[in-house]
């Protein structure tokens, strides 16, 4: 199974720059380039802050962005985005019974879950009672089968200084939902810190980080205030097999210098 992340696109409406970068320029880049090159993708993922301000006519400018794609997409939200104006333009979206934009899907290769860590005016995420109830649902209905994350907010310390007070508010709670699941956590794949970033958890489960789409930090791990930088579109090619998976970072618009020479054969 082929999915593309793609997270933290922060658009904006036509010609608004955000730090230094147009995001709309760069999230056509990245959906020309998906479309191109990987139309034999299963699925989307977008993994939160769609949009800059959550504005109506951002999320209209998204809608006619990802409208060429070939396959299915599962968008989530993060703290930039607004849960009104996104489920106006995006109704079709699945939401639980608290509308919550959470759902799951089952695959060869284990159940995905999509949660919803967005809180409105919280830059930090929320996962409280009622989410970690669905949650709880949504891996007792997985039964044998592992499963693969995707959330907005990183539920576990990335040991960045700039996110030490913005990241899941929750006290560990999600992860150890996660980690009593008897047929285990492929991986938690999520956004927000705009970085790549890999590691395990103390619970021993797998996570990584997409780079962000649009604007990104210069990689400080101790200062509060990083210093913002652009760069090429980014997305992520994830693999899901009998091999478990693998994440590939793709960065829009890099130029060859020459092509690596084959390798002899034994």
């Amino acid at each position: 199974m082929k999915i593309i992340q793609l997270t933290d696109t922060h658009l904006m409406p036509p010609g608004v720059v955000v730090n230094g970068v147009d995001p709309e320029k760069q999230l056509r880049a990245a959906v020309t380039d998906i479309i191109d090159k990987h139309a034999d993708a299963d699925l989307l993922v977008m993994t939160g802050d769609l949009c800059n301000y959550g504005d109506p006519e951002a999320y209209e400018l998204l809608r006619d962005i990802l409208a060429p794609l070939p396959f299915e997409a599962r968008l989530l939200l993060g703290n930039h985005d607004k849960r009104p104006e996104f489920i106006d333009a995006f109704p079709d979206q699945p939401r639980d019974g608290n509308g919550y934009i959470q759902s799951f899907m089952d695959t060869k290769f284990g159940r995905l879950l999509f949660l919803d860590s967005h809180e409105a005016a919280v830059i930090g995420g929320i996962y409280g009672p009622d989410r970690l109830e669905w949650l709880s649902g949504a891996l007792a209905g997985a039964g044998d089968l592992p499963v693969t994350v995707f959330i907005h907010h990183p539920p576990m310390d990335p040991g960045i200084g700039h996110f030490e007070n913005i990241g899941m508010h929750d006290e560990g709670a999600m992860m150890r939902s996660l980690s009593a699941h008897p047929a285990g956590v492929r991986h938690v794949v999520f956004g927000h810190i705009h970085v790549p970033l890999a590691g395990t958890s103390a619970e021993g489960i797998a996570y990584s980080s997409g780079q962000a789409c649009s604007h990104r930090f210069i990689t400080d791990l101790d200062i509060p205030d990083p210093w913002w930088t652009g760069g090429n579109p980014c997305y992520r090619i994830i693999r899901l097999d009998d091999q478990g998976l693998r994440a590939y970072g793709v960065e829009v618009g890099q130029v060859p210098t020459e092509r690596a020479p084959v390798c002899a054969g034994p």
